[in-house]
């Protein structure tokens, strides 16, 4: 390396002068000269030609001008993608996110009473409607749901559930810490492969708060396993005069292959049921419960409640999608669209896409994902593309 070539660096005044960063805001520019000065510094520290200083000063404005979160192809053959922003929304639910962006609402106001309000008024309705429930609450996903629930109801006290649904569902999120976090005391039953509903039975002591089911959303157990119906652990919860919370996790609202929906479980006896609004119901990230009234409204008091709360864009977009629901007929529910899409269509855009980057088409088959149906396979084509293409 040689020491001219350091002290050949431009100062920071110097790139400053360049008009393309004349015109930008000082601080701005400052920041961005002194981070190419940095890295031409690198790359003649590694031997290397680091170019116009004033070209690095440039790109790396660009850069910083870039959004952060930006839209993206979904060409992996994985419908509710988690690391692409799940469900993607429909046009019912832009719009009335667009309208309610754009200025004042009445989050918190009653119209009709002329004073305060409550945020979680506004789409109760709806979901009762939907799913058959007394009463409904929307927090920001569906672990604070859970939370939320477990801390109102069980906090210092016992939560019996299955070694069988102890899961673990991405990104380190596992129910036993949700427990351990809200509070309560976990109360494992049964074996990992097989749970009885006496064995939920045999575990209630007068210190139990409730009984949690939990929906194995990303995995299924198959061989030699057993199951109570939830039915019958309603049955023992309201002999023990129990709630019976069921955690959905996806949570479809119409019937989707083997996924449980809301108004099933509730029709099964549950008392509360928590469910997603980013997965297979299409809408954005949102955690909805739903469920008997007099539960709801201590969920409701509860000081988490607070802070897990949706915010006016969340649950503008989610109410876009629930009236969406109310008539799954019209197709304006972008994820469930996908899922009922013929493969000749899907076949179109991979043979698109292909003629775009030069790649081959070949049949394949994808997954729902988001944690939902991992069993299921849907006839999808793929475009095949050279593997240097396919790097970042």
């Amino acid at each position: 390396m040689s020491p001219r070539s350091l002290r050949d660096l431009p100062s920071v005044d110097e790139l400053l002068r360049d008009e393309r960063l004349a015109n930008e805001p000082h601080a701005l520019a400052v920041d961005v000269a002194r981070a190419a000065i940095d890295r031409a510094r690198e790359e003649i520290a590694a031997g290397r030609d680091p170019g116009a200083i004033a070209e690095l000063a440039v790109a790396e404005l660009a850069q910083r001008r870039r959004p952060a979160l930006r839209r993206v192809l979904n060409a992996t053959g994985v419908l509710v993608h988690t690391n692409l922003g799940r469900a993607p929304l429909g046009a019912p639910a832009l719009a009335r996110v667009a309208e309610v962006a754009a200025g004042y609402s009445n989050l918190e106001y009653d119209l009709d009473l002329g004073e305060r309000g409550s945020r979680q008024d506004h789409l109760a309705a709806l979901l009762s409607h939907l799913t058959g429930a007394e009463a409904a609450l929307v927090v920001n996903n569906n672990a604070a749901a859970i939370l939320l629930a477990l801390a109102a109801l069980a906090e210092g006290r016992e939560v019996v559930v299955s070694r069988g649904e102890l899961i673990e569902i991405g990104d380190g999120f596992r129910i036993p810490d949700v427990l351990l976090r809200s509070g309560a005391r976990l109360v494992e039953v049964g074996t990992t492969n097989r749970t009885r509903a006496t064995d939920y039975e045999s575990a209630i002591t007068p210190d139990t708060a409730l009984l949690l089911r939990v929906h194995q959303s990303n995995f299924r157990l198959l061989g030699f396993t057993e199951t109570p119906q939830l039915s019958e652990l309603a049955q023992i919860a309201k002999r023990a005069e129990l709630p019976l919370v069921d955690d959905l996790g996806s949570g479809a609202l119409a019937p989707l292959g083997d996924e449980p929906t809301p108004a099933e479980s509730l029709r099964s006896g549950a008392d509360l049921v928590t469910f997603s609004g980013d997965k297979l119901l299409g809408g954005p990230q949102a955690g909805i419960v739903v469920g008997r009234v007099e539960l709801v409204e201590r969920l409701r008091r509860h000081p988490l409640q607070r802070a897990l709360r949706a915010d006016k864009l969340t649950l503008a977009a989610l109410e876009g999608t629930l009236s969406a629901a109310l008539d799954p007929a019209l197709g304006e529910i972008p994820i469930l669209r996908m899922f009922n899409e013929p493969v000749e269509r899907v076949r179109g855009r991979a043979e698109l896409l292909a003629r775009l980057v030069g790649g081959e088409v070949e049949e394949t088959v994808a997954r729902v994902g988001g944690g939902a149906l991992p069993l299921a396979e849907l006839r999808s084509a793929a475009c095949a593309v050279e593997e240097t293409l396919a790097r970042p």
